[in-house]
């Protein structure tokens, strides 16, 4: 199927997808000091399904037609949303370091391409698997400050596998490269709202199950940083980001929109150093440069 040309505000979706997903380290770093991780994520969950059946209700949204219907959809979620978010949340508390995991889950793209022309028989052209390559290098150019400050550099990458909350990272990849071919293949239109409900509801069964059998239920309600990262979670990165990611997967092919995933360190990397003062290296910078010149030939 070809994709719809782009008009109005649907040509600026893409950059503004990789701008509110670039701000989800912010709920992270703010939340899960005060928080559990999968009790911060059955939070964040059951907000969104609250907001979006209410919206949903009001405006007589369509729901979806018949138990396949929301099969799909529930599946497409958990993998999206349940495997991915849950692994990198629970990487990260176990003490994986935020770079490390985002050098990870940066595989995605050519996982998505691998997998692309296997489960939607899409064909990835020379040039594109060129992009993603030229993504790739970028995205560890842009991360290697990162990766110093956790006393890893290019050359000792091998460290890695010894890293506790590895494994968690690696299953929040497989998550989100199969959820992306997943919804693509099984999921070709649903209404946001409604079909936000569909994903977002067994993700809070499975996750609120995890985080009442296995965590500590203690969480500091009294810090504005928690409430405000919960919320942040909710409208900017469960409410926008994850439409925007919705309708960019049906708009269009799988490896253009796992390409964007690409742009989401050099530009988290921006809004860190932005907000937090964090170091910004003329590696990176120019990390920045070969990465958006990767997603330029594997969009092209």
């Amino acid at each position: 199927m070809t994709p719809p040309t782009p008009t109005g505000w649907t040509r600026h979706a893409p950059l503004l997808f990789v701008l509110l997903w670039s701000t989800g380290f912010i709920g992270a770093k703010l939340g899960l000091p005060h928080a559990p991780p999968l009790g911060f994520l059955a939070m964040r969950y059951a907000l969104v399904v609250t907001l979006m059946a209410a919206a949903a209700l009001w405006v007589r949204a369509p729901w979806p037609q018949g138990v396949r219907a929301w099969g799909h959809l529930a599946v497409a979620g958990l993998l999206v949303h349940a495997v991915y978010l849950g692994g990198v949340f629970t990487g990260i508390s176990q003490g994986l370091p935020a770079g490390v995991s985002s050098l990870v889950v940066g595989l995605q793209p050519l996982l998505t391409a691998v997998g692309a022309g296997w489960v939607l028989g899409e064909a990835v052209r020379p040039k594109q698997w060129l992009g993603l390559v030229l993504g790739l290098v970028g995205v560890v150019l842009v991360l290697s400050s990162r990766l110093a400050g956790a006393g890893l550099d290019l050359h000792t990458l091998g460290q890695i596998v010894h890293l506790p909350g590895l494994p968690a990272a690696l299953i929040a990849l497989l998550g989100i490269t199969a959820g992306t071919l997943y919804q693509k293949r099984f999921c070709p239109r649903f209404d946001w709202r409604t079909g936000a409900v569909a994903q977002f509801l067994p993700c809070l069964l499975l996750t609120g199950a995890l985080a009442w059998t296995t965590e500590d239920r203690a969480i500091d309600w009294s810090s504005g940083a928690f409430v405000f990262a919960l919320s942040w979670l909710v409208l900017v990165l469960s409410l926008g980001a994850v439409g925007l990611l919705n309708f960019l997967i049906r708009s269009g092919t799988a490896v253009n929109v796992a390409s964007l995933f690409y742009m989401v360190p050099p530009c988290t990397a921006v809004v860190a150093w932005a907000l937090f003062g964090e170091a910004l290296s003329p590696v990176a910078m120019g990390g920045m440069v070969i990465a958006m010149a990767g997603v330029y030939l594997a969009r092209k």
